[in-house]
């Protein structure tokens, strides 16, 4: 009876001091699996980012540039909460803190990251941490030699090794209760990190009841030493372990969502709205998986800039039942110049303006609408509650009484203007006219009283999701003067501008609500009205009042960044625009044309911004041929010519360089290229389910000499198993506008490489994500074949590059279809493969495409 009665007071001990422990957290999870806040019991949705700083390339890259790191903290988590950020997640990297009997290292990347964390908390970012990354230090580098338990088992030994799997319980218990020397109060008993995530995407083998059994051991080593918070643990990197992931002790699950790939090594044109849809979640049928929470550890739009995705991501994460987002990864203002942390990612506020201002509406979306919430299909999606997406403006907009942002130029008018009092946008809109290509942001203080913060100029003059380099400028920030109106009757149309930020001294009085501005933080003040008590550093919403910090320009020497047009129409007018930099406002910008005969001809480039320029090309020049061009700047006594950056005169006698760019004129009724397997293999997205030695997808060598064609096979084709390719072909639409009405049919060039005959399926994708597809017979001989566009039908098409994880959907079908429209056309399909008849199956079959165009 004794022994009943000291296990019962045991039992209630620990009972009792798990309770407390959980009064502690600022968060529970409820009986239904939602996270909900202790002090009101309202559920949470957080979203925010990764960012990685204190470890890893991060910390090396700062550290090469003599940056002072807490500075440069300091100054990105300001940005953040200006973003509206209010979530906070990094894998941190084990290796660095940890030796490999996973005993806890008190260096400079723990000092760091503990440094961080007492920043965010001063902004009221909330953190989940995720202790163990399992990799190296290196990438994009080589990994340095670390003293850590991953430096000695690799991903794959990390989860069945038991030395390994010691040292994770070993440093999970020291790193949990780490004090942290800023704030004073150890992981476990910080009020702001909410939950863990116990590992990052680990690589499970063996048999299933194994890995129930490691996430456990890592869970009770957390909970021994008295984590009493929410435990997470990734389910989707390895959806063959999910029923053994959901049985676990853990508290919710973790998901990532990559739905445009990776790494594609240039920046992706084309509608992605459908790619962000919806995220459907295929786990419904383990029981275990019911009641536990669920948050996004990683996302990212990766190789786009397109400031419209972010909102829809927060919608579909939202009508998912998420209640956590980070988006992956955050750069760090001081490397953002180049892009060099994560090629493939890009955000930031300064660099890239449009994006972080979509950012901050899908923050926004995340928080206000209601949870599991079904607004339909893409493009029937692309206006819900108080948010407009649109991928022909290149726009995000939300528009409510009190909040009105967008990521560009907009013709909305506010909700209510009078009961505005957040503004943040790119370009303009009828309340603010703003020539600039920086980020804005308005916040009213008290009536009469605005506070104004304008950032830098940024011009992107190279494709930063290129192969990236800390020599190569990507985003150029500009500091020009630019010209700005204020349209809000709050504060009249002359009010006072007074600059509040260090060192901004400037002053002026609005007339007609119009005045010069340059970046800087500002208070905007009515007429007669006094903002005396609107000093200092007073904190509003997060933000300092007098806070400014934004980056000086990374090069100084002239760049002309231009893209040429790579076919036009003859006989029509066009203009040769490009975005140039760093040089003076007197300096003189010509467009030197050659035609292939006579003298060439020199065309004044007229300044249209700061940092644009443009030439008109008279129709009388635009002849059946092609036209090469450069163009050439003086300024004061130095010439430079482009492409190419060569400083000299360009008319010397000794001039060698002969670089020019090149644009085609097509030939009336000529035919227009969508697809040439020798110019588009390197934009092509391509699609095969599973690459083998003998199957695949590649551009190989075609019946001539110079001519490459797609290919793709397989050795056993599968019944529903698709290959093919996707291609953005926009661009090449947009300059042959003149003559699409004439176009009549598609013709491709095309074989079966398998058996005598096969099937291949055409589809002509419009910018609003409608598929139109022909299904055409292919035989063992290189045809062109014709296919009317009266034969174009409404289908389905593919998410390419393949969303990851790969659950996801890789079908779409529009939720409606106004017709085939080729002036509207914005991407090409080619697949074959899914529709063969059932003798096919697990035989070899594959195709080739050499060429599709447009005829008359």
């Amino acid at each position: 009876m004794i022994r009943f009665f000291t296990i019962v007071f045991i039992l209630f001990t620990v009972f009792l001091s798990a309770q407390a422990q959980n009064n502690k957290n600022e968060v529970y999870i409820d009986q239904q699996g939602r996270l909900r806040w202790q002090k009101d019991h309202s559920e949470v949705y957080l979203f925010g980012v990764n960012y990685t700083v204190p470890f890893a390339y991060g910390y090396r890259s700062l550290k090469a540039l003599n940056k002072d790191i807490e500075k440069e903290i300091d100054e990105d988590v300001y940005h953040l909460a200006r973003m509206g950020a209010d979530a906070f997640r990094v894998h941190i990297w084990d290796t660095e803190i940890s030796d490999t009997a996973g005993n806890l290292l008190d260096n400079e990347h723990l000092k760091l990251f503990d440094y961080l964390i007492y920043k965010l908390k001063q902004r009221n970012i909330k953190i989940i941490i995720t202790p163990i990354a399992f990799w190296g230090n290196g990438y994009p580098q080589r990994d340095e030699k670390t003293a850590g338990f991953s430096s000695k088992y690799n991903k794959g030994q990390a989860t069945v090794n038991e030395n390994a799997i010691k040292a994770q319980e070993n440093y999970l218990k020291q790193i949990l209760q780490h004090v942290n020397p800023y704030t004073k109060v150890n992981y476990r008993d910080e009020p702001d990190i909410i939950a863990a995530e116990l590992n990052n995407e680990p690589s499970h083998s063996g048999p299933k009841e194994k890995v129930t059994e490691y996430i456990d051991r890592l869970a009770a080593a957390a909970r021994s030493i008295g984590w009493g918070k929410p435990l997470f643990y990734n389910i989707s990197q390895s959806p063959f372990y999910a029923v053994a992931v959901a049985k676990s002790t853990v508290n919710g699950f973790s998901f990532q969502w990559y739905p445009s790939g990776l790494v594609a090594g240039h920046e992706q044109q084309g509608n992605f709205l459908p790619n962000v849809d919806r995220y459907p979640i295929p786990y419904d049928t383990i029981p275990e998986f019911h009641n536990k929470a669920k948050m996004v550890y990683e996302f990212e739009t990766a190789d786009l800039l397109q400031p419209f995705l972010y909102p829809a991501v927060a919608r579909s994460f939202k009508q998912a039942g998420f209640q956590w987002v980070t988006q992956f990864a955050y750069d760090p203002m001081a490397t953002a110049y180049a892009n060099t942390e994560y090629q493939t990612h890009y955000l930031n506020l300064a660099y890239t303006p449009a994006k972080a201002i979509s950012f901050l509406i899908a923050n926004r979306v995340f928080h206000l609408l209601p949870r599991n919430k079904d607004y339909g299909a893409y493009p029937a999606d692309s206006v819900f509650d108080a948010y407009y997406l649109s991928y022909n403006e290149g726009l995000s907009e939300m528009n409510t009484a009190k909040e009105f942002y967008y990521s560009g130029t907009t013709s909305s008018t506010p909700s209510d203007e009078k009961k505005l009092e957040h503004i943040a946008g790119v370009g303009s809109s009828p309340i603010v006219n703003y020539k600039g290509c920086g980020a804005y942001f308005l916040d009213k203080l008290e009536n009469g009283v605005w506070r104004l913060e304008v950032m830098p100029d940024a011009i992107t003059v190279r494709d930063p999701f290129e192969k990236a380099s800390p020599s190569k400028e990507v985003v150029h920030i500009g500091w020009a003067d630019q010209q700005m109106q204020i349209n809000l009757t709050d504060i009249g149309n002359d009010f006072n501008l007074k600059g509040i930020n260090q060192d901004n001294s400037y002053q002026t009085t609005a007339a007609n609500s119009s005045f010069t501005i340059k970046p800087g933080t500002y208070l905007l003040v009515k007429n007669g009205k006094s903002a005396a008590k609107w000093t200092g550093e007073k904190m509003v919403n997060n933000i300092g009042l007098n806070e400014f910090i934004a980056p000086q320009p990374f090069s100084k020497t002239p760049y002309v960044s231009h893209t040429p047009i790579t076919e036009i129409s003859t006989g029509k007018a066009f203009s040769v625009n490009a975005k140039i930099i760093n040089i003076s406002a007197d300096a003189k910008v010509t467009l030197t044309i050659n035609r292939g005969f006579g003298p060439p001809a020199n065309i004044n480039m007229e300044k249209t911004t700061p940092y644009d320029y443009s030439a008109a090309i008279p129709a009388a020049q635009v002849i059946t041929g092609f036209l090469t061009y450069r163009i050439i700047i003086k300024d004061a006594d130095k010439y430079y010519t482009f492409p190419g950056g060569y400083e000299g005169d360009p008319y010397g006698w000794d001039n060698i360089n002969n670089e020019t760019w090149l644009t085609f004129v097509a030939a009336p009724g000529g035919k227009l290229s969508l697809f040439n397997a020798t110019v588009d293999r390197s934009k092509t997205n391509t699609y095969f389910p599973v690459f083998t030695r003998n199957g695949g997808a590649q551009f190989t060598s075609g019946e001539e000499t110079g001519q490459l064609t797609f290919r793709t096979s397989s050795p056993a084709i599968k019944q529903g198993q698709v290959m093919g390719f996707q291609l953005f072909v926009g661009d090449k639409i947009k300059y042959r506008l003149p003559e699409v009405s004439t176009f009549s049919k598609v013709v491709i060039r095309a074989r079966v490489i398998s058996g005598p005959t096969g099937k291949l399926t055409l589809a002509l994708i419009d910018n609003d994500a409608s598929a139109y597809s022909s299904t055409i017979e292919l035989t063992e001989q290189f045809k062109n074949i014709e296919v009317p566009l009266s034969g174009f039908k409404p289908d389905s098409s593919l998410l390419l590059p393949r969303p990851y994880p790969g659950f996801l959907p890789l079908w779409f079908k529009a939720s409606s279809f106004s017709g085939l429209s080729i002036s509207k056309l914005d991407k090409l399909e080619v697949t074959a493969g899914n529709d063969l008849s059932p003798d096919q199956y697990n035989k070899p079959f594959g195709i080739e495409v050499e060429s599709v165009t447009l005829e008359p």
